[in-house]
C-alpha cells in the first residue's frame, strides 16, 4: 500500500535523500507514521499492525505467521539527517515483492521526491533479489498515491470494494521487473492501424478463418462473408443495419498482422469482435489505437475474447477493465471474457505507440518533436491536447505545444532540427529512419510534426 499526505515542504534547499534499514530507534516514528497515514483509508488496528511488522524486521525479517512470505524488511528515508518516510517490503515465495506500505512523511511531501527515492529503492531491492514482479494495493480515494504509482509504470490489475475498509475501494497495481520474452518485439515492427481497404481483404479472410475457430464456434466462410457485408454497409451509419467497421494492423510491407471488427450498438456501446493478432505487437497496436479511432461512434468499447496471459497484461496496461467471465459462451472448451474501455462523452486521452528508446528521450526532454504521417486520427491533434505515449511496458503523458504540417519528410527536416526528432543523429539519417517506418504511399498523406512537453509527476 502507498500513502501520501500533502503538507508544507521543508525549508532546506535540495537535501539528498538517503535510505537505510530501520533500527530499534525508529520504532515510535514508524508506528506514529503508519497510524496517521493509514487511518483514513484502511480499517483495523494500525498500531498493532505497525508493531508486528516492525518487530518482524528487527528480529531478522522472518515472518513466523505468514505462509507465503520469506522475508519482511523495513527501510527509512532520510533528508538532512531527518526521517522523511518509510518503506516495508515483503518478499514472497512466488518470486514477487509486495510494498506494504510506502509512506512519505508529511513534512517532506513536496519537492524532494522522497516517494520516488523509496520506490526506486524498492524496485532495485526486488530486482537484486531476482523478483519478477513488484506490487501493492492503493485505496481508490487516495488519488495522490494512486496517480504516483500509475505514472511510475504500475499497471492496475483490478479493484475490490470495501476490501480493507467499508466504503473504500482498493486498487491492486503491479510492475513487471523481468524482460517480457513474448513482448520484447513490441517496438520493433513498424505497425499501422488502418480502416480496412480492398487490398487487405484476402489476407483478413485467411487470418480470420485460421485463427478464430479455436475460440469461437460457428466461424466459417459464411460468417466471414456476413462480417464483410456489414463492413460494406458502413456508409449507411444505421445502427439497426448492424453495420461493421473493420480495422487492420499492417506492417510497412502491407502484411496484415491483426484484425478488429467493431459494431456500434443501440445505447452507444461498441462491440469489438473479433480482435485477433497472433503476435503481441499487433495486438498492442490495435488496443492502443482503437479507442481513438472509434470514439465518435459511442461511449464505451466492449470486447469478447479468451486472452492469453500476455494479452491479459496488454489489456490491463492499455486501460481495459475485466467485466465478466463467460464459461462456454462461444466455445465449450473456453472461458470467454468480456473486457471494456470507457470512452464516456468521448473524453479519453489519445494513446500513441513509441519505441522505448524514444520514450526515454521524451521523458528526459531531449526529444521534443514527434513525427507522424497524416493519418485521419493524427490530423485531428491540436495544440494543448494531452497524449499518452506508450512503449511495451512504460508510458508518459505529454502536452502538445505546437503542431506543424509538411508535404514530405524531406521538407519537414529542412525546417525542423533532426536531433530533436532522433537525438544524436544527423538529419540525413533521420530521413532514412522515417522512411524505413513509413513507405512512400503513406508519406504521400502528408507529415505532421508534434512539439511535445512531458508532464512531470513525483512525490
Amino acid at each position: 500500500m502507498g500513502v501520501f499526505q500533502g503538507v508544507p515542504d521543508v525549508s532546506e534547499s535540495n537535501p539528498v535523500v538517503c535510505i537505510r534499514e530501520a533500527d530499534e530507534a525508529d520504532f515510535e516514528y514508524v508506528v506514529d507514521l503508519m497510524v496517521e497515514a493509514l487511518h483514513p483509508f484502511y480499517g483495523g488496528d494500525h498500531r498493532r499492525h505497525a508493531e508486528r511488522i516492525f518487530g518482524t524486521h528487527i528480529s531478522g525479517g522472518k515472518d513466523r505467521l505468514g505462509f507465503f512470505s520469506f522475508e519482511q524488511k523495513m527501510f527509512i528515508a532520510e533528508a538532512s539527517d531527518q526521517r522523511a518516510g518509510m518503506l516495508h517490503l515483503v518478499g514472497k515465495r512466488q518470486g514477487t515483492y509486495k510494498i506494504s506500505p510506502l509512506i512519505v512523511d508529511p513534512a517532506f511531501r513536496h519537492g524532494l521526491h522522497v516517494g520516488v527515492a523509496l520506490l526506486d529503492f524498492a524496485e532495485n531491492y526486488a530486482w537484486d533479489n531476482a523478483a519478477r514482479q513488484i506490487y501493492c494495493t492503493v485505496a481508490e480515494s487516495n488519488h495522490e498515491a494512486l496517480t504516483f504509482f500509475l505514472t511510475h509504470g504500475y499497471t492496475p490489475a483490478g479493484k475490490s470494494e470495501s476490501h480493507y475498509k467499508l466504503g473504500e475501494t482498493e486498487i491492486a497495481v503491479y510492475k513487471k521487473l523481468v524482460e517480457d520474452t513474448t513482448d520484447a518485439e513490441f517496438d520493433r515492427p513498424n505497425i499501422s492501424v488502418l480502416l480496412m481497404r480492398d487490398r487487405y481483404e484476402s489476407q483478413v479472410r485467411d487470418l480470420l478463418l485460421e485463427t478464430l475457430p479455436e475460440d469461437f464456434r460457428g466461424v466459417d466462410r459464411a460468417w466471414v462473408d456476413s462480417l464483410f457485408d456489414g463492413f460494406y454497409r458502413r456508409t449507411e451509419q444505421d445502427i439497426n443495419s448492424k453495420f461493421k467497421l473493420i480495422y487492420v494492423a499492417v506492417d510497412r510491407d502491407d502484411q496484415v498482422l491483426g484484425v478488429a471488427g467493431a459494431t456500434p450498438k443501440k445505447g452507444s456501446p461498441i462491440k469489438v469482435m473479433p480482435l485477433i493478432a497472433p503476435g503481441l505487437p499487433a495486438f498492442n497496436a490495435l488496443l492502443t489505437d482503437l479507442p481513438n479511432a472509434l470514439k465518435e461512434y459511442g461511449h464505451k468499447l466492449y470486447l469478447h475474447i479468451s486472452p492469453t496471459l500476455d494479452q491479459t497484461v496488454a489489456l490491463q496496461r492499455r486501460g481495459w477493465k475485466l467485466d465478466s467471465a463467460l464459461p462456454g459462451a462461444y466455445h465449450e472448451g473456453r472461458v470467454t471474457q468480456q473486457w471494456s474501455f470507457d470512452m464516456e462523452n468521448g473524453a479519453i486521452m489519445r494513446m500513441m505507440r513509441v519505441k522505448q528508446k524514444y520514450l526515454d528521450f521524451i521523458k528526459s526532454g531531449v526529444k521534443d518533436l514527434e513525427v507522424r504521417v497524416a493519418y485521419p486520427q493524427i490530423s485531428t491533434i491540436t495544440p494543448g491536447e494531452q497524449i499518452l505515449f506508450c512503449s511495451r511496458n512504460d508510458k508518459q503523458v505529454v502536452t502538445v505545444t505546437d503542431v506543424r504540417r509538411y508535404p514530405s519528410f524531406k521538407e519537414a527536416l529542412s525546417a525542423e532540427s533532426g536531433s530533436r526528432i532522433v537525438p544524436g543523429v544527423e538529419s540525413e539519417e533521420v530521413l532514412r529512419v522515417l522512411q524505413e517506418i513509413y513507405p512512400a504511399d503513406r508519406e504521400k498523406l502528408g507529415v505532421v510534426v508534434l512539439q511535445v512537453q512531458p508532464e512531470i509527476h513525483g512525490a
